[in-house]
């Protein structure tokens, strides 16, 4: 036999044969070596400009660090606001990538010296003295996470679109027969009289027989019938749940303590009162008022009165405040303490100090608790991601929800609920989870497709699965059981179907040739006058808000009806003062600059769709999926 291997291994056959599994090695074999092979690294490319991943999570973390500040502690990033994060992050290095290549086509450079003289242009980076302060600009850096590197190429790289866009955006011209049909359509105005009818004001109709309350009953079967119901077995894993697992050491305590140590060691803060004014010598006389005993209220009408205002500025630290000037002022003074006035960009400040909140250092004995669930809740986070793999496996593999969730520990619960939570009976469904959960819970069941697998999905309320088993489709309740509700209906309804014919009747006569005020006169309804009506809702007053269009769509002396959401209103063009161009100059200026700039900025759009349509743009869609998750 082994004579036999050996004459083989000596034929052409066998050393192609070798050949084919060397070189099958060579591709998929050790390490999968192949796996790399020709795969991009970059998120886009721009005409084969790379964005890489380490600028796009940059990007992606500056704009979640200006929501974070914008909206508070209550903002928190779900799956649909990353992958909308991420996706205009990408879109705005994109057109970075783009305008770069547009300006070194055209050859255009911004000097040195231009950057320079923008940023000292720049208001909120000067100081008391009205000149560039350079403790100003480094704050500014600090408070947004940037380099001096990073802010000045951002300078470098607006001043080029400017270039660009500024020479597309100065052809933009309003002309004359544009700008006076503008404003002769936004500036008319109408005097109208109106009647309206409410659902509520209408007489009580005659209790109606059982044959009508049947009928009514039988021919809106949507307002008596039981909602949708669904039975479904769902499953949930929650970063809460998860932590009771989790062990956290001391050293992790610790390390986690260090990390926080601005949470936990609170500098001096202060109850600070404000005045701002524009004139030193007001602020002057402020300061002498608040210091002989003027209250907040009394500062503000004199700060009302000089043009400025005044205000709390509510509890904070020495960099709360926006100027180091103003904050050393603040912080020099006892409680009670009224400031000498304060130069900065915006006028002259005074401030005073209504309470002063000595530091605090809590340790980590005293924070023990909470630390080791916030760390126990973030190492939580990290197995999610882990264990969902393993039970979408698992789910693949046949295994049913009830099996997976003993498994790997998830909540889990067979439910019957409408859209709502509430059963057929109309009680609260139980869910395996925290209230504040429910809704999204809820709207994946009522996502969920008949005799679809249950697959895991990544919901607010944590990862989701469900199991839909039956659909209960909406049945009309029995006449008996909803009569109240029926009644209660019909009589709504009959007031509704009087104030309508009522409303019907006016217009009719109005077409007929009476005035409106006459016919309301004559039907016993009240009406009024409304003059200086605006097409601008804001401007509208007392006119219903669904008239308001219809009327400014009449003839004069027509008039026409609408329903509203309590009732109907009817109303007649009594006077039309249409707007004179010629006799309103400013209002003239001030509609062309509108349209200026509308027009200026659709031609800056349209230009930049065009750079980014001639550009090579490629986006990997994989990597923009990893970039939008947490």
């Amino acid at each position: 036999m082994l004579t036999a291997l050996r004459r083989l291994a000596g034929t052409w056959v066998a050393k192609v044969l070798f050949a084919l599994l060397i070189l099958s090695f060579a591709i998929w074999g050790i390490g999968d070596m192949s796996r790399g092979f020709g795969r991009d690294t970059a998120v886009a490319r721009v005409d084969g400009r790379a964005i890489e991943m380490e600028e796009a999570q940059l990007s992606m973390r500056r704009e979640l660090q200006r929501l974070s500040r914008a909206l508070g502690p209550q903002f928190e990033p779900d799956e649909r606001v990353r992958a909308a994060l991420a996706r205009q992050a990408i879109d705005a290095l994109v057109m970075d990538r783009v305008l770069r290549i547009e300006a070194d086509r055209l050859h255009l450079a911004v000097p040195d010296e231009a950057v320079r003289n923008f940023v000292f242009s720049i208001e909120g980076f000067r100081g008391m003295d009205g000149r560039f302060s350079r403790a100003v600009f480094e704050a500014f850096l600090r408070s947004n996470g940037l380099t001096e590197a990073e802010f000045l190429n951002f300078v470098r790289a607006d001043l080029q679109r400017q270039q660009l866009t500024g020479a597309v955006r100065a052809g933009a011209a309003a002309p004359d027969a544009l700008a006076k049909a503008v404003l002769r359509w936004t500036q008319e105005q109408r005097e109208a009289t109106l009647v309206t009818l409410r659902t509520a004001d209408a007489p009580p109709p005659p209790e109606p027989g059982e044959a009508q309350l049947r009928r009514y009953h039988e021919n809106n079967p949507e307002a008596f019938s039981t909602p949708e119901i669904r039975v479904a077995a769902i499953a949930v894993m929650t970063a809460a749940r998860l932590a009771e697992e989790v062990e956290v050491s001391e050293r992790e305590l610790e390390a986690g303590y260090d990390q926080r140590r601005d949470r936990f060691h609170r500098h001096e803060r202060r109850l600070i009162e404000q005045a701002v004014v524009a004139d030193e010598a007001k602020a002057a006389e402020i300061a002498a008022a608040w210091r002989t005993g003027a209250t907040l209220s009394d500062i503000e009408r004199l700060a009302t009165g000089a043009g400025g205002q005044a205000l709390s500025l509510g509890l904070l630290d020495r960099d709360g405040l926006p100027f180091p000037e103003l904050a050393a002022a603040a912080f020099a003074l006892d409680a009670g303490g009224v400031s000498a006035p304060v130069r900065s960009p915006f006028g002259w400040h005074v401030v005073r100090i209504a309470e002063i909140e000595p530091p605090q250092v809590r340790t980590l004995d005293e924070v023990r608790t909470e630390l080791r669930a916030e760390i126990a809740q973030e190492k939580a986070a990290d197995i999610a991601f882990e264990r969902a793999n393993r039970i979408e496996d698992a789910l693949a593999g046949g295994a049913s929800l009830e099996e997976v969730a003993q498994r790997f520990n998830l909540g889990f619960a067979r439910i019957r609920t409408d859209a709502t939570g509430h059963d057929a009976e109309g009680r609260e469904v139980a869910l395996p989870v925290i209230e504040a959960a429910r809704e999204p819970l809820l709207k994946a069941v009522f996502e969920a497709q008949p005799r679809a697998a249950p697959r895991l999905r990544e919901t607010e309320a944590g990862f989701v699965a469900v199991d839909l088993t039956e659909i209960i489709p909406p049945t009309l309740r029995p006449f008996e059981g909803v009569r109240d509700q029926v009644l209660e209906a019909w009589q709504a309804d009959a007031r509704r179907r009087v104030q309508e014919e009522r409303a019907a009747a006016l217009l009719a006569a109005v077409q007929g040739g009476k005035p409106l005020l006459q016919a309301a006169a004559e039907a016993g309804l009240p009406a009024r006058e409304a003059g200086e009506i605006r097409r601008d809702p804001r401007q509208a007053g007392a006119v219903p808000p669904e008239l308001l269009a219809p009327l400014f769509e009449l003839p004069l002396g027509r008039a026409t009806m609408v329903p509203t959401r309590d009732g109907f209103a009817v109303g007649q063009v009594t006077r039309i003062i249409p707007a004179d161009p010629e006799a309103e100059p400013a209002a003239l200026r001030a509609v062309r600059s509108e349209l200026e700039q509308s027009i200026a900025q659709d031609l800056e759009l349209q230009f930049l769709s065009a750079l980014r349509a001639r550009a090579d743009v490629r986006v990997n869609q994989a990597l923009l999926d990893q970039l939008s998750r947490p």
